[in-house]
């Protein structure tokens, strides 16, 4: 079945609405002002704001090669395939690669038109492109407005869940084959996603945080909370790169079975924290337990040395499996502690404004 996202419908209504004003105006061709929204609609509110000054300094360059163009040379077909090249170059020099498909768009329909009048036919097409890329940006601003914070916590338990079931039953070998395959595609596209949504958290943080406050220390969190995926990701890896290759006897197999049931119960109760269903978690215990498991492979002289080696890898992936867990417990001690302070410093400063109202 499929679902149409937020950005999808956007895009629906930012055409529709620019198609609207252009006709209202009374401006011709109406449907580039719809190829400009569909080009400026963007997954958050700075990068469609960047998109508009992109697009902006794009199609004034566009504009000015063409109109020089046709001035000089007219507007045959083997001119209007020379500024094209012409076009592309400048665009790719001056690192506007994002918005080259714009600039040859405004180029071949201003270098197209047969009645082609000057100054007044370029400042027709200009603001046919500027009505495009300001509907988007307002539909972006206001219709449905991304909530990242949200996405990124969805989708990390999506991917958690899906490596939970990786890690449970890579050493026992459960799954059919394809089925695994087919979950650590989807926790590879799970994580190549949050990397994604946590560059634009990021970017907000960075460009927009005066217009759209940002907690900071839950940004840290979020990054964190990617490292542990990333690590049991390649952990999974290493599994399957050196695990049954070190031809492991039956009791090696039960314990490093019981480790990986270790670390993703504490993951999940990490999670569990974070969205305040528990309060404290022994994370020193699990990290005790990680390193003392890896001394014991390391020290263990009854396997062959390569097969040793092999084990010993995939030990210390385990422990820094752990070490990233423990790192992300104390990170979301930090922030919850931190928010409790606030909540209460802003209750007390309500209260004694309350008690001023109620004397005065």
């Amino acid at each position: 079945m499929i679902t149409l996202g937020p950005r999808v419908l956007k895009t629906g209504v930012a055409v529709a609405l620019a198609l609207y004003i252009t006709e209202w105006i009374g401006l011709e061709p109406p449907v580039f002002a719809a190829i400009a929204a569909t080009f400026t609609i963007q997954p958050s509110i700075y990068r469609s704001w960047k998109q508009v000054l992109e697009q902006f300094q794009a199609n004034t360059l566009g504009a000015i090669i063409a109109i020089a163009s046709i001035y000089l040379f007219g507007n045959n077909p083997f001119v209007i395939g020379f500024v094209t090249v012409v076009v592309i170059i400048i665009s790719l020099k001056l690192k506007m690669e994002s918005s080259i498909s714009l600039s040859l768009i405004t180029v071949l329909i201003m270098m197209s038109s047969h009645d082609f009048n000057g100054i007044l036919t370029a400042a027709n097409k200009f603001i046919i492109v500027l009505v495009g890329m300001g509907s988007a940006f307002l539909v972006n601003l206001i219709v449905s407005p991304p909530n990242f914070n949200k996405n990124f916590t969805e989708t990390m338990n999506n991917s958690f869940r899906t490596m939970s079931l990786l890690l449970r039953t890579a050493i026992s070998n459960e799954l059919t084959e394809k089925t695994f395959q087919d979950q650590w595609s989807q926790l590879r596209k799970n994580v190549a996603k949050l990397e994604d949504l946590y560059k634009i958290l990021d970017e907000e943080r960075k460009k927009i945080s005066k217009v759209k406050p940002l907690d900071v220390r839950e940004l840290v969190v979020f990054k964190q909370m990617l490292a542990c995926l990333q690590q049991g990701l390649r952990l999974l890896d290493i599994v399957e790169d050196h695990f049954f290759q070190s031809r492991p006897e039956r009791e090696d197999t039960n314990e490093f079975d019981e480790q990986f049931e270790d670390l993703i119960q504490y993951h999940e109760m990490i999670l569990l924290k974070y969205s305040g269903k528990i309060r404290e978690l022994d994370m020193e215990s699990m990290l005790k337990q990680s390193g003392s498991f890896l001394e014991s492979i390391m020290e263990d002289r009854s396997t062959n040395r390569n097969d040793r080696l092999r084990l010993t890898i995939i030990g210390s992936a385990i422990y820094d499996y752990a070490f990233q867990l423990d790192r992300l417990n104390e990170l979301i001690d930090q922030y919850q502690n931190r928010k409790e302070d606030t909540e209460n410093t802003r209750g007390l400063f309500k209260g004694i404004n309350f008690f001023k109202r109620n004397r005065n």
